[in-house]
């Protein structure tokens, strides 16, 4: 294994060589590429200097590409790496997970009638920030989910767009020169790495091996064992190197309180020369054999875009005349969707957010939906829920699959419910009969298991027949942060949003039983959520006029603090409670905890709210769940207004606020949190499922 060697302090980057002269490079470009229409819709998400020539505004807001296997590539509209995550390839060498920073970024050098620029920007250890080539930044867009940027260069402008592979470990950039009086010469310096996703590098004493790769680049390997990849430009001049840059700053790693420096390899050179309308593409890989053909590559992205927006547009009458951040959302949605291979059978999940989660249990399941249902693309949700049914263990599905690969993680009450919803909302889109009854014995198997008791005090009350769960040391629910071991919201005891989802469950299990082939237990099921409809009541408090959070605690104590998981009992598609007492929870949910951006995880009256989302891992941990606002929750806020006024347009307004969000940190998609505060500034992933689903979901769902 590689060691972590301590850095020089010097925080700059190696003297860089000398550009070629026109006509010393002969350059092989990809004239087809230039015939290639860009994507299929308009331009969402796009902005001139404005926003590229400030640098505080231009880095704040981060791109993402993703391969459908895990794989990523992410960066700032700046060109600045501001987190550990941000790269040109981050390859999923165990798909979806195993995820690996491969290739940092492209250090890009142009000479031009006789001037010379760096387009790339850097902020080194001690703050300089060098070059500044988000100042070259003429226009910014994303063409579909590909982010493009136009530099202008005298009276040139040179164009650069990334995109990914779908289903490869593979991330093309393509230069094309769109404007020019003259050939342009470019020079490109590789900075490669080769560590996990969530580590940084400390390079002195790294030896990678570096050769050649046939005569359009270089194979990396980093150390004996690790996968090789590759650094390929058909048509360039490609000359090896090894030196370190070291000591870049990641500003948002040190915001959150993390290991704030990195180094990166610079493993070869790229260089070629330009005529207007040429272009060059630069293949980044961990395949052995990766397409060199950018045009035929950009192609690709294009046609399964275009099949993205198409199935949506099919899949509801809505869609077809959606707004354009809508149609945005739709592509968005495809970024999570992933495959996953259990026992040798190709299968599917979802990852719950870019740049840091993988695939988990509650997180896929909640988002299912919105990101497949909603957008047309029921077979693949079919997958996941068949994928996710293979990893049932005692009546319960797993929480997470750790990023290593080991035993997945069963420490979840809702996970499992959700995951009923999920066929309850699968087969009411679909009316697929036949795989309700490949899924029964599971269904069953997760109702027995919750009523004789499972893991971690899940299980039925047999005097009132409610879910309770918990125990110490463990975080059951969604609200699942830990400070040094420490719950800060433990909910143990009976959870409102736990026995929403159980009475939702159950009533599932009625409706399902018929095309399950299994009627004669419709109303053995049927009773049972009788029983806990009326055994619901107890959550409700009298002196808030909405339901205690968590009833049959510790003690035997209620927990009257207002949070927004009771909403749950009137978004669900069974609901427990009675019409005035929807209203009234609709209605304190909205004056207590509705922002801009989604819900309020407290109430700021509460004595324990927090209405920033900031410091190091324990205090952000600590104020995860009290007052930081989730966007996902927007979404069953909007379905619940509606279910309690029917009024169309005044659910739907709740959502339009995100239109503005997505042209703000993770363009085109919706982040993970953000400040219970105005102005309700995003933290947390940029780029988050649910947040995107369940938006997406309401929005189609509130059209009247």
């Amino acid at each position: 294994m590689r060691t972590r060697p301590v850095t020089r302090a010097t925080g700059r980057a190696p003297h860089r060589r000398p550009l070629p002269a026109a006509g010393e490079v002969t350059v092989v470009p990809d004239r087809e590429m230039s015939a290639v229409p860009d994507g299929t819709m308009p331009d969402a998400i796009g902005f001139g200097r404005e926003v590229t020539g400030e640098l505080a505004v231009a880095e704040r807001r981060e791109w993402l590409c993703t391969n459908g296997i895990g794989g990523f590539a992410s960066g700032t509209v700046a060109g600045v790496l501001t987190r550990r995550y941000h790269g040109l390839l981050t390859a999923a060498l165990a798909p979806p997970l195993g995820r690996t920073l491969l290739v940092a970024k492209l250090e890009e050098t142009v000479a031009y009638e006789g001037e010379r620029w760096e387009l790339g920007t850097n902020r080194w250890a001690g703050g300089a920030v060098a070059p500044l080539g988000h100042r070259l930044i003429e226009s910014f867009r994303l063409d579909g989910t590909t982010p493009v940027w136009t530099f202008a260069l005298g009276d040139a402008l040179l164009e650069r767009r990334v995109w990914m592979e779908q289903g490869a470990n593979t991330t093309y950039v393509r230069y094309h020169v769109r404007r020019g009086s003259a050939p342009l010469a470019l020079a490109l310096d590789a900075l490669v790495n080769y560590r996990e996703y969530h580590a940084t590098t400390r390079g002195d004493g790294w030896q990678m091996a570096i050769a050649p790769d046939g005569t359009a680049g270089m194979r990396v390997e980093a150390y004996p064992g690790a996968r090789p990849f590759r650094l390929l430009a058909p048509g360039a001049r490609c000359e090896p190197a090894h030196s370190w840059y070291q000591r870049y700053a990641l500003a948002l790693e040190a915001e959150r309180g993390l290991d704030a420096s990195d180094d990166h390899l610079h493993a070869a050179t790229f260089t070629a020369v330009l005529a207007p309308g040429e272009s060059l593409t630069v293949i980044l890989s961990a395949e052995e054999e990766p397409d060199v053909d950018g045009a035929a590559a950009w192609g690709r992205r294009t046609a399964h875009e275009a099949a993205v927006l198409e199935t949506f547009a099919r899949a509801h009458p809505a869609a077809a005349h959606a707004p354009a951040w809508i149609r945005q959302l739709a592509l968005a949605a495809d970024q999570f969707v992933v495959g996953r291979t259990v026992d040798g059978v190709a299968g599917a999940s979802i990852i719950a957010g870019y740049p840091w989660f993988g695939d988990w249990g509650r997180d896929t399941m909640i988002a299912l939906p919105g990101l497949l249902l909603a957008t047309g693309r029921a077979p693949v949700a079919a997958r996941i829920l068949e994928t996710f049914a293979r990893f049932a263990d005692r009546g319960m599905l797993p929480n997470r699959f750790p990023d290593a690969g080991e035993t997945p993680e069963y420490n979840t009450a809702d996970a499992t419910l959700w995951y009923v919803e999920a066929i309850r909302a699968y087969h009411a889109v679909t009316g697929d009969d036949a795989l309700v009854a490949r899924l029964w014995p599971t269904l069953e198997a997760i109702a027995a298991a919750h009523r004789t008791g499972t893991r971690h005090g899940i299980g039925e009350d047999p005097s009132d027949g409610l879910l309770r769960a918990g125990e110490p040391g463990q975080q059951l629910t969604w609200m699942d942060a830990r400070v040094d071991g420490r719950e800060i919201t433990p909910r143990i005891g009976k959870p409102v949003e736990i026995n929403a989802l159980w009475y939702n469950a159950l009533r599932a299990l009625a409706a399902l039983a018929v095309p399950a082939g299994r009627a004669a237990q419709a109303g053995r099921w049927s009773t049972l959520a009788d029983r806990v409809a009326r055994s619901f009541g107890r959550f409700w408090n009298p002196e808030t006029g909405c339901c205690f959070d968590v009833i049959d605690g510790p003690g035997g104590g209620a927990d009257g603090a207002i949070r927004p998981n009771q909403l749950l009992a009137v978004s669900l598609a069974a609901s427990a409670l009675d019409r005035e007492r929807a209203r009234l929870v609709v209605e304190t949910c909205a004056r207590h905890l509705l922002t801009s951006y989604g819900l309020r995880s407290l109430s700021p009256h509460d004595p324990q709210y927090a209405g920033r989302s900031v410091g190091g891992p324990a205090e952000r941990d600590g104020r995860y769940h009290q007052g930081t606002v989730w966007a996902w929750l927007l979404g069953p806020f909007a379905l619940a207004q509606l279910a309690v006024s029917g009024d169309h347009a005044a659910a739907r307004a709740v959502l339009e606020p995100m239109a503005h969000h997505l042209v703000d940190v993770g363009l085109g998609s919706i982040a993970e949190i953000f400040d219970g505060d105005p102005p309700f500034t995003p933290r947390g992933c940029p780029a988050q499922a649910w947040s995107v689903a369940e938006v997406l979901r309401a929005w189609l769902e509130t059209n009247p």
